[in-house]
């Protein structure tokens, strides 16, 4: 079977046979900018009961439902690699909540640092960012999205199961490919900081931590959002699960 080229992230529980009401926003991205009609086939997943078929029962003006017919794939693990980073300018934290959800983040946790320049992080704005990257890249789930903290909250509250890759700019760390030659496996997240970097006394505290593995991503100083995406790639080239084919 053809997959729909089309696929939509709802709150909604699904199984066979359900009529799905979307939201007026995705009715109207259907209706207005795609031109479907009824009968034209819909992808829809929740982060829960997998991916569905559904074909479009009823459209009008800002309400669409989609009647749904068979599973096309069951749910499925994709991961537990975390995300904390320091919030940036709006366009480049856009851009990394988008990369990073296509990177096979399971969890975006902004975090405050002493050179954080950025105040406010607009949450659902991000969350909208984090929920059409899962549509266009087949995921199954959209990554988790935790309110910004300080940084020696997030450490007081550190699970110390979960191994903290630290992303270091200084030049004294290990490149990150020799670090993650002998990475003990578990549960992982990689910590990024803001434009200017972490401090000194940050990184002295962070690299005293049992849980943080200090790493150097080159020989270049790099933006932090480059720095973020870099970092991930890496991880899941390496040890991730950039190691898995590609299920169709």
């Amino acid at each position: 079977m053809t997959k729909p080229s089309t696929r939509l992230h709802v709150a909604t529980d699904l199984a066979g046979g359900l009529s799905i009401g979307l939201d007026p926003s995705q009715a109207h991205y259907l209706k207005a900018v795609l031109r479907l009609g009824s009968g034209d086939p819909v992808a829809l997943f929740n982060g829960r009961d997998g991916e569905w078929l559904g074909r479009i029962d009823g459209v009008g003006k800002g309400w669409c439902s989609v009647r749904l017919q068979e599973r096309l794939r069951p749910q499925m693990e994709e991961g537990d690699l975390w995300l904390a980073f320091a919030p940036i300018k709006r366009a480049r934290i856009d851009f990394l909540v988008e990369k990073a959800t296509e990177l096979g983040i399971s969890e975006l946790r902004p975090v405050y640092t002493e050179r954080t320049i950025v105040e406010r992080v607009n949450l659902d704005r991000l969350r909208a960012n984090a929920v059409e990257a899962a549509e266009q890249t087949e995921r199954l789930t959209v990554p988790a999205l935790r309110e910004p903290e300080p940084l020696v909250r997030l450490l007081a509250s550190w699970p110390a199961e979960r191994r903290l890759l630290l992303c270091d700019e200084s030049g004294t760390s290990p490149p990150i490919a020799e670090a993650l030659r002998t990475a003990p496996p578990g549960p992982w997240a990689v910590l990024t900081g803001p434009e200017g970097g972490f401090t000194e006394t940050e990184l002295d505290a962070l690299k005293k931590l049992p849980f943080v593995c200090a790493v150097s991503l080159g020989p270049r100083v790099l933006r932090a959002d480059t720095a973020a995406l870099a970092a991930l790639a890496a991880f899941q080239a390496l040890v991730g699960d950039w190691q898995a084919k590609r299920q169709r």
